[in-house]
This record gives C-alpha cells, sequence and structure tokens, in this order.
C-alpha cells in the first residue's frame, strides 16, 4: 500500500443539513449532492487541498455498503485536523465553525507542544482541531 489517502468519508444522519454546514457555513466547495437516483447513492464530495476529497454519505447507507450494523457514533474515534498560518485564523475558524451550528467543544489556547489550538465538532458529532504549529509552516 502506498502512502496516500485520497478520500475521507464522514457517516452523516442528515445529508443535506451536514452539506449546508461545510459548504455555507465552513466555505467548502461542492457541487452538492449527487447520486440521488441511485438507491443508498446520494453523496456530497468537497474538493480539499492536494486532490483530497472529503465525502459525506448517510450513516446508513455507509453501514450498508460495508455490511455492517449501524452503530452509534463515536466522537473520540478519530479527528480531523485543520492547521492554519497564525493563532488569529486558528480563532477565525472556530468562530466560523461555532456561527455554522458546530459546537465548540475546548476554545482555542496555546498547547503543551507550543503551537495554539481547539476542538468543534460538526453536526455529526465528528471532532475537528483546529491548529496553529510554528513547527508547521502552511504553503498558501
Amino acid at each position: 500500500m502506498k502512502p496516500r489517502i485520497s478520500l475521507i468519508t464522514l457517516a452523516v444522519d442528515d445529508l443535506d443539513r451536514a452539506v449546508r454546514f461545510y459548504r455555507d457555513g465552513l466555505g467548502l466547495k461542492t457541487e452538492g449532492v449527487i447520486g440521488q437516483d441511485l438507491e443508498d447513492g446520494a453523496v456530497a464530495f468537497f474538493d480539499l487541498e492536494g486532490g483530497l476529497k472529503l465525502g459525506l454519505y448517510p450513516g446508513r447507507s455507509l453501514a450498508k455498503d460495508a455490511g455492517l450494523q449501524l452503530r452509534p457514533p463515536s466522537p473520540t474515534a478519530f479527528s480531523l485536523a485543520h492547521n492554519v498560518s497564525s493563532r488569529e485564523e486558528v480563532d477565525a475558524v472556530m468562530a466560523q465553525a461555532e456561527r455554522a451550528g458546530g459546537t465548540v467543544l475546548k476554545p482555542a489556547q496555546d498547547t503543551f507542544w507550543g503551537g495554539y489550538a481547539g476542538y468543534f465538532q460538526d453536526l455529526d458529532q465528528h471532532l475537528w482541531e483546529v491548529a496553529w504549529n510554528p513547527a508547521w509552516p502552511i504553503n498558501e
């Protein structure tokens, strides 16, 4: 296996609501929901940097496709991180997520590793860290 991830898919309860959060609230670009004409095919994709895509897929459809039973979400199973260029940008993204309906779990603050970071959850309890790490410069 090559060290590459091309798509991160998040299971969501309400696809349209999740699209509004990521598109309208966080400003990510998407063509919207596609595949509605296919049974369990409705999905939305967002283009991220470096060719990575973020997918939103109804949890019941994802469970069915994987051959698993649908289970309650576990917000601590993993987190997604969004690194930014400054402390001020961390604060701005955290405020943007909260205005969009996200829940700030840990307001941005100085970290033990010398950076500045906070955590929020999206509408489906997915955990996001927003961080500025002085050791990881961001190329804009």
